[in-house]
Formats: structure tokens, C-alpha cells, sequence
């Protein structure tokens, strides 16, 4: 039974056609993945199923009395509301109902009415069907799943870091277990542990939900439908991730030997017109003429444009270019146990642990953009660093990548700084657009094309995969792979890296400092 379906649905954005006559249905037992490359269209199609952009053209219908639930990262959180207080309010009407029977007996001590018995009685038993004073262990349950009782429920939300918010915002989600799940990029904030977690919960889920992911492992094992959105088409297709692109690279095949066929047979036509249109064959060569401008003419195969990534790299002559002693992060306390360990000139070392935990502040320590509260870092001489900052945040939004680069590289032409953005796979348009108007993996890749325009010997990586589309997170995997100086990588993509390029791994929820 379709609880949502989807026709005629075309969407332009400035200088790109998203989708073009588009239709799906979903249906109710659908745990549907959407996949794509950067830029597709994969959230703007969230977008317009929630209401919040209206589509140039198409129908949007849902299934009536259909509760349906989003991923909002913009949810708004009260300042001084604590994680607790604020995963409650999944709870609201429930809670109100309460409200409700406590004045319903305050009024019957006052005025006996078996009415107003009755109505507590209705409240009371529609509280026990939903599991009312069961509520703190299924918060408790879900925070825990996701890593927040680290934190502590009393947490002031308005002290989160932006993938500590998310994860509020995802728990409080689940929690209302709604009918209809949209989620967009739910992972990128979560450690292995809590994508684990994540994974069963979804499995388990009796109603259908719509998830955006760039994790194909997360997406192999969540989902039983998928939609491809790709060359403003969306494409359907029943089964495993891995079944999908089994078929759509068949569908490829087919459509490829299909379009080949009919060009040959184009030619053959136009030949045969040009060299008859004036003899005696002329009536049959207007006649064949006559089909072939009637003939419903299949367009070329679409070809994407693939990342070459390559960073640059400055000599240095130390074996070790970071030596880290009795080291103590953390902000108005220590976050870890001290922390020794050395980085060799070609090392690659790995920090895991759940988010939060103290990961990025470590590598902002490492870099001095974060005091240390204690310990010491040698830096050998001449240690240049690279740095990917996981939040996509910039100081002039409005500035396109092609301006943003020029910013920051006055000394290099246009024609160059082109080339770099477009080695990263963003087009043209993409590199003339306003950074706040592109997509996650569109800006994320701006900093990857920053990062190659800026040679180091030292990368720091701080969740470089997040939002990226899996044909530039192969590309990025081989450039750090032939990097020839060292890396510092943080991700929660435990598929995006393993021993064979990996030489040192960091557990850092093992240093993590207990409150007591």
C-alpha cells in the first residue's frame, strides 16, 4: 500500500535540472536508502516531501492522518533546557494527558461526577497503551544507543557542539516513532558504536522511513529499497544496495547497447537520405526522412565527472615531526588522560572513539588552535600543516568557490584555481555558485580543492568523509594513501580505512576522563 506517492516532479535549481518529470511511489513496508552524487538533489527532495520548498512542478501525496517525522538539524533548543528535558518533549501530549487526569480528580474531589471518572479512565488507559511510566527507560535506552548518558541527561543543550545537537535531535526522533521517518545524513555525527546501534534500530522499525546516506555499509544493511537519484531522473529499485546497482548496472548495459543500435541506424538513414533526396529514390528518401524525425531518439548516456585528488607535499628532513608528552586536552578541564605518542615523517595514525569524546579537540591542541592544559608538543622544524575542519563554516557565505579560492590564493590566476575546484568534480556552475547555496559534499569538496592548492607534510583530517558521495571518498582514500608525508585521520567511516594503508591507532574513549 503506497503511503506516499510522487509524479510529475521536475525541479531546476539556477543552472541545474535536478529532476525532470520524476515519479516514485513508497510504499509502507519501504526502508528506502536515496543515493547520488554531491549535487543531485538528494536533500532537496527532502525538502519538497516535507513542505519546505515547493517544486517547479509535480504532486506530492501522503497517505491522510500519516504522522511523519524529520531530521531537523535546525530544530530550536531552548536555552537552559537540559538533553533530558528536551528528549521529554517527544512526549508532550503524553505528559499533557497527565496534566489532564491530575486536574480531572482534583475537580472530583471538589464535585463527584462519574463523568469526569470516565474521562480520567479514557486518559489513564490511553497512557498505559503507550508505555506512559515506561518513558525514562525508553529515553535512557535511546541516549544510550547514541552516546549521550556520556554526557549526562542534566547536559544544557545550549553547550553542545553541532554533532552533539544532532544527536539530541535524532534521539528525540526516534523516540516519537512516528509513522513515516525522513532522515538525511543521520550518521555523520556517530561513532562505529552508535551507527551499530543506529542500524538495529532502523532494522527494527515497523513503519517506513526515506534515509540519505553516503555509508554504503549503513545503507547495505538498513534498507530494502532504493532511489538513485542521477541525470534529473529518480530510479526506483526493489532490494539490497548491493542488488540495486546490480541492476542499474544492467539497466546501464542495456540502455547503452540500445542507444548504440539506434545511432548506427541513424546514420545508415541519414546516409541513405543524403544520397537519394535527389535522385529517383527521392519519395522514399522523404519517407524514411519522415520517420526519423518521428522517432522517439534516446539521449546520450549521462557521464559524471570524477575527483583527482592529489595533495601536495613539502620535504622535511626530521624522522619525527611530532613528539607528544604528558599532553592534557580539554577546555576548562582535562577531556583525556595524559596522552604520549610520536608522528613519523610518513606515518599514518588513526583516532577513534565516540563523538564527543575529545576527538577534534586533540587535533585543534595539535595544530595551537586550542591551548594545551598541560604536557608538551615538539614540533620538529619546518612542519607544515594541512587541516580539514569537519564543520562546514565560512566567514563570507555569499562568496562563491571560485571567489573564496581567489581569497585565499591572490597570487594564482583564475584559469588555475578553476582547474583545482574542477578536480575535485564540481562543475563550472557549482564553482560560480554561493558556498551557503551548495550541497554538504559540494562544500566539502571546496576544502579539499583549499587543501590542494596548500602543500604540507602534515595532514590533519577531522571527518573528511562526511557528506562526501562514495566516487570522491575512493579519490580521497588514494590521494591520503600517496600522500607521502603523514596523516592524522579522524572518521567515523570505519570502511573508509584499514591496516593496509593504517600504520597507528588511537583509542581515545580508553584516555577518556570518568567524571566521578
Amino acid at each position: 500500500m503506497s503511503i506516499l506517492t510522487v509524479s510529475g516532479l521536475s525541479q531546476r535549481f539556477i543552472d541545474k535540472q535536478l529532476y525532470e518529470d520524476a515519479s516514485f511511489q513508497v510504499n509502507k513496508e519501504d526502508h528506502l536508502g536515496v543515493i547520488g552524487q554531491n549535487g543531485a538533489g538528494k536533500s532537496t527532495l527532502i525538502k519538497i516531501l516535507t513542505g519546505q520548498l515547493t517544486p517547479d512542478a509535480g504532486k506530492i501525496v501522503w497517505q491522510r492522518h500519516l504522522r511523519v517525522g524529520y531530521l531537523d538539524q535546525y530544530a530550536k533548543l531552548d536555552e537552559g533546557q537540559t538533553i533530558g528535558g528536551f528528549l521529554k518533549t517527544a512526549f508532550d501530549h503524553l505528559y499533557a494527558e497527565e496534566a489532564k487526569i491530575t486536574k480531572i480528580y482534583a475537580d472530583y474531589a471538589e464535585n463527584p461526577d462519574d463523568e469526569l471518572l470516565a474521562k480520567a479512565g479514557d486518559l489513564q488507559q490511553d497512557l498505559e497503551a503507550h508505555d506512559f511510566y515506561d518513558l525514562d527507560t525508553r529515553i535512557e535506552t535511546v541516549a544510550s544507543g547514541l552516546g549521550l548518558l556520556t554526557l549526562g541527561l542534566d547536559h544544557p543543550v545550549d553547550q553542545l557542539s553541532g554533532g552533539q545537537r544532532s544527536k539530541i535531535i535524532l534521539a528525540k526522533l526516534l523516540l516519537q516513532s512516528p509513522d513515516m521517518l525522513l532522515l538525511d545524513e543521520p550518521t555523520n555525527y556517530l561513532d562505529k558504536g552508535h551507527i551499530e546501534w543506529l542500524s538495529d534500530w532502523l532494522e527494527n522499525f515497523e513503519g517506513a522511513f526515506i534515509v540519505i546516506s553516503h555509508d554504503q555499509d549503513f545503507l547495505q544493511r538498513v534498507t530494502n529499497a532504493i532511489l538513485d537519484v542521477e541525470f534529473a531522473t529518480i530510479t526506483k529499485y526493489t532490494g539490497s544496495l548491493k542488488q540495486a546497482m546490480r541492476q542499474k548496472a544492467a539497466n546501464a548495459e542495456t540502455y547503452l547497447k540500445a542507444f548504440h543500435k539506434q545511432q548506427e541506424m541513424i546514420k545508415k538513414t541519414e546516409a541513405y537520405i543524403r544520397k537519394n533526396k535527389a535522385g529517383s529514390r527521392s519519395n522514399s528518401a522523404k519517407s524514411r526522412e519522415k520517420q526519423l524525425n518521428r522517432m522517439d531518439k534516446l539521449t546520450p548516456p549521462g557521464t559524471r565527472s570524477k575527483a583527482h585528488l592529489e595533495f601536495p607535499f613539502v620535504e622535511q628532513n626530521s624522522q619525527v615531526l611530532l613528539d607528544v608528552t604528558d599532553l592534557l586536552v580539554g577546555y576548562d578541564k582535562p577531556l583525556l588522560s595524559p596522552l604520549n605518542f610520536t608522528i613519523s615523517t610518513d606515518e599514518t595514525m588513526v583516532l577513534e572513539g565516540f563523538n564527543g569524546v575529545g576527538k577534534s579537540t586533540l587535533l585543534k591542541t595539535l595544530l595551537g588552535l586550542l591551548p594545551a592544559l598541560g604536557g608538551n608538543i615538539h614540533q620538529a622544524q619546518n612542519v607544515v600543516f594541512g587541516y580539514f575542519e569537519q564543520e562546514l563554516n565560512w566567514k563570507i557565505p555569499k562568496q562563491t568557490p571560485l571567489q573564496y579560492m581567489m581569497q585565499q590564493y591572490p597570487g594564482v590566476n583564475q584559469r588555475t584555481l578553476r582547474q583545482v575546484l574542477s578536480r575535485t568534480a564540481l562543475t563550472k556552475e557549482e564553482a560560480d555558485k554561493p558556498l551557503s547555496l551548495l550541497s554538504g559534499g559540494e562544500q566539502s569538496k571546496v576544502k579539499i580543492a583549499d587543501l590542494m592548492m596548500h602543500p604540507s607534510n602534515l595532514l590533519i583530517m577531522d571527518e573528511p568523509t562526511n557528506h562526501l558521495d562514495d566516487d570522491t571518498k575512493g579519490a580521497l582514500r588514494r590521494a591520503l594513501q600517496e600522500f607521502p608525508g603523514a596523516v592524522v585521520l579522524v572518521s567515523h567511516e570505519e570502511g573508509f580505512y584499514d591496516d593496509s594503508w593504517v600504520d597507528t591507532y588511537i583509542n581515545v574513549e580508553d584516555l577518556r576522563v570518568k567524571e566521578g
